[in-house]
């Protein structure tokens, strides 16, 4: 099978290069030239709008967010309108629930699946292709990207129905950036009393305030830079877009999220704020 990718930044860029190792047949298509000839030189072939790659057996999608993956997808002139029936999408950009189930109804007029295949990781997982997977869709749709899926991921889960996929991803979120958002506030109340950072974070790794934030302290610090260096918005950030999403989700269920309202509004300030300091000391 062959592959067309659409969206070469921080996930998306690791990921290609990680779809090549494994020897997928990949042709890429992104805004920036620069990000393109990185993966025509590592051996990907070149599109030159996300309507050539509607030929692909599977269409692979790392945009930034709802609008940005409806715009390559939807209407007459989408690639779903474009694609040949029983070829897939694969939807790695994380998108609301509602979005999802949309884009799959639309892709069944057509005989084209969509999965929403959000994944957990970070930059650094995709390049080694230990990510963890989300899969929401059809099992005949999940069946026949599996390959691909489980050459990014090393934990694969097809966890429901179209928008299942996003509705896992945007839980996990939640849980991560609660984390996130009490260990800033731990670390100012020992700082404010005199106690080094580095002695906290000991402390949470070997107690019960352990958690995967505490013990990669730095790894935002790192995103943010990362972002920085390749114009990313800061609200297109996940500290930022996410937890709009998780508000945006619940608020489509009918269910009050008041943690998940509140670190919408501040988180983003905070991890902001940290990765200057850091990027300056």
């Amino acid at each position: 099978m062959n592959v067309g990718f659409v969206g070469l930044g921080n996930l998306g860029l690791p990921l290609v290069r990680t779809l090549l190792r494994g020897d997928w047949p990949v042709t890429v298509f992104d805004p920036a030239a620069e990000r393109v000839a990185e993966c025509v030189r590592a051996g990907a072939a070149e599109a030159g709008s996300p309507t050539g790659l509607a030929d692909r057996d599977l269409l692979v999608l790392a945009v930034p967010d709802d609008a940005a993956v409806k715009g390559v997808l939807s209407g007459r002139d989408g690639a779903l309108a474009r694609m040949a029936p029983g070829s897939v999408v694969v939807l790695h950009s994380t998108v609301l629930p509602r979005t999802a189930v949309a884009l799959a109804e639309e892709g069944a007029r057509h005989g084209v699946g969509v999965l929403d295949a959000p994944v957990s990781g970070g930059p650094e997982r995709a390049g080694t292709g230990d990510l963890t997977v989300m899969v929401g869709g059809d099992e005949e749709h999940v069946a026949r990207a599996r390959p691909l899926l489980e050459t990014v991921g090393s934990h694969v889960l097809h966890v429901g129905p179209p928008g299942a996929g996003s509705a896992a991803k945007l839980a996990n979120q939640l849980m991560m950036f609660s984390a996130l958002a009490g260990a800033h506030e731990a670390l100012a109340l020992a700082g404010a009393c005199g106690v080094p950072e580095d002695h906290v974070l000991e402390i949470a790794r070997t107690g019960l305030g352990d958690s995967w934030v505490a013990r990669n302290w730095g790894f935002f610090d790192r995103m943010a830079a990362d972002y920085d260096r390749v114009g990313t918005p800061v609200s297109e950030r996940s500290w930022s877009k996410d937890l709009w999403d998780v508000v945006a989700a619940a608020r489509d269920t009918g269910l009050r999220l008041p943690v998940a309202g509140l670190l919408s509004q501040h988180l983003s300030d905070v991890v902001e704020d940290h990765a200057r300091r850091d990027a300056s000391s």
